[in-house]
């Protein structure tokens, strides 16, 4: 895996994209690989490459769909905020790419695992659910510091600045690492989301609705959480969400903050490869 930011311009080469038309606009899916259908929707102030370091691991094995969630990076927003504005036409349109009736497999991160429960729990086609770092738990977390808001610099075009607080927010909310120590391609990946991103995550993640969800799919889950997740305490609440399902299993990853998947690629592409094999 090469470490620079050069390696998004060769992974988006790769890529079948597919700008999948709604009532409200268009969302746009990236497919790569062949073999049975994974999706993986990525977490709020995010695009499709929250799993820039996942997707050739899994695509050796699974036609891997990624969407860049309505109001995201590439896809069109919907006109009203709310889980179900969002809901739907990333519903409609992943049944649009592959057909209502194609099983598949969820994997979601930070609040599209919170998107990916509910998905989960309306298409009964969906055979196995990873969740990592899971929103919409509604249990404590366990915040490092305060972010910065970039936006100000952005609008003055103080490229320094913006660097700066995006490598600081890095530090903070999604990696266990410290700020300068943040690689170049994490920097891209979360500079490039955040300045994209026009749908309100936030207030729908921290609001709950995970468990409710979980209980309808009733399906075999995996969920993981990265030791260092300021996002929950994983020793509490992963035993809460699994305990009502009968087919779960938890996973607390060392070494990683809330973006497991990225930090610790090396031990989240085999343990998803395992669940997620046919």
């Amino acid at each position: 895996m090469r470490a620079d930011a050069d390696f998004i311009d060769t992974l988006s080469a790769q890529a079948r994209t597919e700008r999948v038309a709604w009532a409200g606009g268009q969302v746009c899916w990236r497919g790569f690989g062949s073999g049975s259908p994974v999706v993986l929707v990525h977490g709020g102030h995010g695009s499709w490459l929250h799993w820039v370091r996942n997707i050739d691991a899994l695509a050796a094995q699974h036609t891997v769909w990624v969407p860049d969630l309505p109001g995201f990076g590439d896809s069109d927003a919907p006109e009203v905020e709310g889980l179900v504005a969002l809901l739907d036409p990333t519903l409609f349109t992943l049944d649009t790419l592959i057909g209502p009736g194609t099983p598949l497999q969820l994997v979601g991160f930070s609040f599209g695992g919170l998107v990916a429960a509910h998905l989960a729990a309306q298409r009964p086609q969906v055979k196995r659910l990873a969740l990592l770092g899971t929103g919409g738990h509604q249990g404590p977390r366990r915040p490092k510091g305060e972010l910065v808001n970039w936006k100000p610099a952005w609008r003055a075009g103080d490229a320094a600045a913006v660097e700066q607080a995006m490598r600081h927010n890095l530090a903070m909310h999604m990696l266990s690492g410290a700020a300068d120590g943040i690689d170049p391609l994490a920097l891209r990946v979360h500079t490039e989301a955040c300045v994209r991103t026009r749908f309100r995550s936030k207030e729908i993640s921290r609001a709950g609705g995970l468990a409710g969800a979980l209980a309808v799919y009733a399906g075999p889950t995996l969920l993981a959480w990265g030791e260092h997740d300021v996002t929950a305490e994983p020793a509490r609440i992963a035993p809460a969400l699994a305990a009502p399902l009968p087919e779960a299993r938890t996973r607390v990853v060392a070494g990683a903050g809330h973006w497991v998947q990225y930090e610790q690629a090396d031990a989240i592409n085999p343990l998803l490869l395992d669940w997620l094999r046919d």
